[in-house]
């Protein structure tokens, strides 16, 4: 098992990168990781508490009332009477009087007390009558028509049954149609899931895991145990384990999250399952034999502010909004430190490179606030950097009393390096230290005691930017051509002479630098012996889009192939969130250059890859910017002579869904067949649901269609659910899993069923002229959450989606004398 494992960002259908096992990450990845990752600002506001005498707070009371009021209405309702009843709940405050009665009282009507009509269905109909606004209506207030018949509630619960019945065997039927259809793959799939393991013996096996140095010390991973070892000699008779995840029951999981404590005395460790988003933070107390301290469940990220005092951020249905302190000292306490509100927000910790202060960092997607902690005076209270400011997102860090602050404050709202005086940390006296070049997408910042390094993407190649804070210079080294995309490496030690980092694409295992401050020069390190393949071109090109707008695209073909026009393309998009399409080396993409197959990349709009102006311009009311972006992708790359329609594939993950589904519906003749993993497709019913725990914190991605008509009207415009219609569609594969709480299982089985649909009344209705029946499949994973698997069900699943696509372009195989993809 590898240490390094994939988190989610902060946003609701993304996963982004890696969450290192070792010390501090770097600013960016922890701040895109607070999805999470989210990827990963806010006023400090009193923690809710619990009333005295063994009451429950009043949020717990609410919560209570209305999951029997929603269980009594879990029928087919209009939104709008929906809307009435939520309202009517969220304007209503319970609090306690000084002698612990609960008492209910009216926003509403203590600031406007006015009449609302309503219509009144308790009884046999509906009729006309009127109450104060913000009153909690009973369930069958609802927005029927005057006299309408009411079902009794009798029918009512039968009509709950009925619903999950029905949803138990639409599950089930899918369930056995894959068990039917999927030996048509199986063969395929075994000599497939071959091919991978050897590839990944060959290139993965022996990068070894990233390890902490602590002076002398070393601390490493390896198969779910860590082990010290002196001066990096790994030496199995100079090792000694510290812990194994094995031994104290959590065998099934894996290491996310090693923090050690300054003093060393203690270590920190975050265990998380492939069914769980929520991980288990456990806590050891180092020594000639480590004892187990403590276990702390539902944890997001930790920090160490001192050698015996912890920070930790709980998570609770995909939301993270209180940080804790506890203490490991001869007085053992736990106390909540900071509480977040707005449902906007999501909250993570950091600890600054010289460990001066410990950072709470709350941010949504377009704001950000970060409060101090002073790591030498722990049990303070914390202190507010900059107040949140509508559209400003900040992260800190800290060198010599300054605060250094990576901000998108002024114009042009792209990030810049600004730094400011502790003591006086408010924004009007922030000064400008580094300005982006247009069009850069600054991937991550790391803080050194003399120098900044900044790692870029500009016009799909890869830089550094060192900062040197002695001779205030910028030096700028362009790396290799072939890399797209930095693995970064935890420096602990922050006076460290050289910064370490991988680079990587998706057909070239990670190779480590090294970039030495004294020499001023860039190292390639040798750690492995096994030569990277080089029969593989890379491509970069220019998409020009409906609105003139150019889009990057990246391409990969085997520089043997000939005739590329009657090569099959995978053709691979995202645009969500301002997170990129990951390029880090995979496998399967190696073993596809190998076999013949064209790899495409479309760097379209709604990602970063150009910066945060090019997330900007296809969020929201921008969205089909990303989808015109994608058309015009896969038509240059068909007219430049790589592959045709019939031979190319689309491929796409979690929010990818919605333009690679939105594409299937209006141009669903640029491509032969498509899989998607855990794919977002119905948009508008998702964010019309705040019932969800993502909901409201995406509507600065996608819109609040709740809120704004014209919002609503766009959404249904582009959701792939919504515009599914009768023609002639690609096959598609949907890898979908039954514990993902980031995209519900039954919005993809309601896609499924209407596509399946569609495609039957196409050829149906079109049958005489010898029309193609496309084959839409859905595989159910009962283990694994979102995106989220083990190595072995990873592989299995790659396995398979390269075996329906090979299947579904087999016509390709007649074509060419070579049949080698076919195999």
């Amino acid at each position: 098992m590898k240490c390094s494992a994939t988190i989610f960002a902060k946003g609701r259908r993304s996963r982004v990168g890696a969450q290192s096992c070792s010390g501090s990450p770097a600013i960016l990845s922890r701040a895109a990781a607070s999805e999470g990752e989210r990827v990963r600002p806010r006023l400090r506001r009193r923690a809710l508490a619990g009333a005295a005498g063994g009451a429950w707070p009043w949020h717990e009371l609410a919560a209570a009332k209305f999951q029997v009021a929603y269980q009594e209405m879990k029928v087919r309702t209009s939104c709008v009477g929906l809307q009435n009843l939520l309202r009517g709940l969220s304007c209503c405050v319970k609090s306690y009087s000084k002698h612990h009665r609960l008492q209910t009282m009216c926003l509403h009507t203590k600031i406007i007390p006015q009449k609302r009509h309503i219509l009144d269905c308790s009884g046999s109909t509906c009729t006309h009558r009127t109450a104060a606004t913000g009153s909690i209506l009973p369930w069958r207030f609802l927005s029927c028509k005057e006299g309408t018949k009411i079902p009794s509630k009798r029918k009512q619960n039968m009509s709950i049954t009925t619903s999950e019945l029905l949803y138990k065997n639409l599950l089930k039927s899918e369930q056995e149609n894959w068990n039917g259809i999927s030996a048509r793959y199986e063969a395929m799939t075994e000599r497939i899931k071959a091919k991978l393991e050897e590839l990944h013996n060959k290139y993965t096996f022996n990068l070894g895991s990233p390890r902490i140095r602590f002076g002398e010390n070393v601390y490493f991973e390896e198969n779910g145990c860590i082990f010290l070892s002196k001066a990096d000699d790994v030496d199995e008779g100079n090792v000694e384990p510290l812990f194994s995840a094995e031994d104290l029951g959590f065998s099934d999981a894996f290491i996310q999250r090693i923090r050690i404590s300054p003093d060393q005395r203690h270590m920190a460790i975050s265990l998380k399952s492939e069914n769980s988003e929520e991980a288990t933070c456990v806590v050891m107390k180092l020594g000639h034999f480590p004892v187990l301290e403590k276990v702390i469940p539902n944890v997001f990220n930790f920090e160490w502010a001192t050698n015996d005092v912890l920070y930790y951020t709980s998570q609770k249905n995909l939301k993270c909004q209180n940080v804790f302190m506890t203490t490991f000292s001869n007085q053992k306490h736990t106390k909540l430190v900071y509480t977040e509100q707005d449902a906007r927000f999501f909250v993570d910790i950091y600890c600054t490179k010289d460990r001066r202060f410990l950072t709470i960092n709350s941010n949504s997607k377009t704001t950000s606030e970060v409060w101090l902690v002073d790591c030498r005076y722990p049990f303070k209270l914390p202190t507010l950097v900059q107040a949140r400011t509508k559209g400003v997102i900040y992260h800190v860090e800290h060198r010599n009393n300054e605060l250094y602050i990576l901000t998108t404050y002024r114009e042009p709202a792209e990030y810049k390096l600004m730094k400011a005086p502790v003591a006086s940390s408010g924004m009007e006296n922030w000064q400008l230290v580094y300005a982006l070049e247009e069009k850069t997408k600054l991937v991550d910042l790391e803080m050194f005691s003399d120098h900044s390094v900044l790692f870029l993407k500009n016009a799909g190649h890869l830089y550094l930017n060192v900062i040197s804070f002695v001779s205030h210079s910028v030096q700028s080294i362009k790396l290799p051509t072939w890399a797209c995309e930095f693995e970064l490496e935890s420096h602990p030690e922050h006076t460290t002479s050289t910064c370490y980092f991988r680079l990587t694409s998706p057909v070239h295992p990670p190779k480590r630098f090294a970039y030495s401050f004294k020499e001023n020069n860039l190292i390639e390190q040798a750690v492995q012996e096994v030569p990277i393949t080089t029969n593989c071109h890379t491509t970069r090109l220019l998409a020009k889009s409906k609105d003139e707008t150019l889009v990057p695209i990246t391409v990969f073909h085997n520089m043997n192939s000939k005739e590329l026009h009657r090569k099959p393309l995978l053709v691979h998009v995202y645009g969500a969130y301002g997170i990129d399409l990951n390029m880090s080396f995979k496998e399967e993409k190696l073993m596809l250059i190998e076999e013949g197959w064209i790899l495409a990349y479309c760097h379209v709009r709604g990602g970063g890859e150009l910066g945060l102006r090019w997330h900007k311009d296809g969020c929201q009311h921008n969205k089909l910017k990303g989808l015109y972006d994608l058309k015009a992708c896969i038509v240059l790359l068909h007219e430049l002579g790589f592959s045709q329609p019939k031979y190319t594939a689309l491929a796409a993950a979690s929010a990818g869904g919605v333009l690679a589904g939105a594409l299937c519906n209006t141009e669903p003749e640029l491509i032969r067949a498509m899989v998607l993993q855990a794919p977002f497709l119905d948009v508008l019913n998702v964010m019309m649901n705040t019932h969800l725990p993502l909901t409201i914190e995406e509507q600065e991605e996608w819109g609040n269609p709740l809120a704004d008509e014209r919002c609503m009207k766009y959404i249904k415009s582009y959701c792939p659910y919504q515009n599914i219609k009768p023609q002639r569609y690609p096959s598609v594969l949907i890898t979908a899993y039954a514990k993902d709480q980031r995209v519900p299982l039954p919005g993809i089985l309601q896609y499924v069923q209407k596509l399946r649909e569609a495609a039957l009344d196409h050829a149906s209705r079109t049958r005489k002229e010898g029309n193609w029946m496309p084959n839409i499949i859905l595989d159910i994973h009962a283990n694994g959450s979102h995106c989220d698997s083990s190595w072995e069900d990873a592989l299995s699943e790659v396995a398979r989606h390269l075996a329906f696509l090979n299947k579904e372009l087999e016509e390709v195989c007649s074509l060419e004398h070579d049949t080698k993809s076919c195999r």
